[in-house]
């Protein structure tokens, strides 16, 4: 069974199989902005695969080829399968053969006029006296790839520049030290997706929120959409908090290196 790589000019040809799909990493890829394209044919597909980051998303018909077609391990430790139809989760169980995590990740509804904005601004004003907020420029960039808790953050962009042109982010800083972040893990032609992450001293602190609020009001002021997907009851629990609502719970898997499994993104 053949496998192809599709060329970003060729992109339409495997929209159809993702058209009205509402994850903004696959909208990413197809506007041809990040991630590549997989399908069983290069002119007619009746499956397709994105790979984007630590993500790979599929939709048509299952196919084993693409479902195997994971980025290396020893570069992207976890990554996270997350079909369109459910039929494609026996086959992906069947493949890595109990060497997977099967876990529930929470859909968010993409509503800009739901956003409370003086509650976001009131959440800035929980601001810790000792601690600052800054916008992710090149110095900053560099430093958050220095760090594992906070790599996820600018993961998908080339360098600083790219990022300074295409990413959107925020940090707090504590005595010279950034100890949460909250900023596009991808970006599509109208919005970002939002990673956030705190580093784990200061975690269960209010931080999340605070930063996350910087971002989503940076967001509306420039007419972009904060689009998130939660990962964990905890991380929707603090979506909410910020003005989200649930759409749908679905299934996803991390398949990788086992010793990551317990804690995929």
């Amino acid at each position: 069974m053949a496998l192809y790589t599709i060329s970003k000019k060729n992109l339409w040809c495997v929209a159809p199989l993702f058209e009205g799909w509402s994850e903004t990493p696959v909208w990413s890829c197809l506007q041809g902005h990040l991630g590549q394209a997989f399908a069983d044919d290069p002119h007619n597909p009746q499956s397709a695969q994105i790979s984007i980051g630590d993500f790979c998303f599929f939709a048509g018909i299952p196919n084993p080829e693409l479902i195997r077609n994971i980025p290396d391990p020893s570069k992207v430790p976890v990554i996270t399968l997350v079909a369109r139809q459910e039929n494609w989760h026996p086959l992906i169980e069947s493949i890595y053969n109990r060497q997977y995590k099967k876990f529930t990740r929470y859909a968010l509804k993409k509503e800009p006029e739901a956003f409370d904005l003086e509650q976001l601004r009131a959440n800035l004003a929980m601001l810790p006296q000792d601690c600052e907020i800054y916008q992710i420029d090149d110095l900053l960039y560099n430093a958050l790839q220095n760090e594992d808790w906070s790599k996820d953050l600018c993961s998908q962009f080339k360098n600083a520049q790219d990022y300074t042109q295409n990413g959107l982010g925020f940090v707090i800083i504590k005595n010279h030290e950034i100890i949460a972040g909250a900023s596009s893990y991808t970006y599509y032609n109208d919005g970002i997706e939002i990673q956030i992450d705190t580093k784990q001293p200061y975690r269960r602190q209010g931080l999340a929120r605070i930063v996350g609020s910087r971002l989503i009001l940076e967001c509306l002021q420039e007419n972009l959409y904060p689009s998130w997907d939660a990962v964990s009851p905890e991380s929707l629990h603090l979506a909410e908090s910020l003005g989200y609502c649930l759409e749908t719970p679905y299934t996803a898997y991390a398949v990788g290196d086992m010793t990551f499994l317990s804690a995929p993104r």
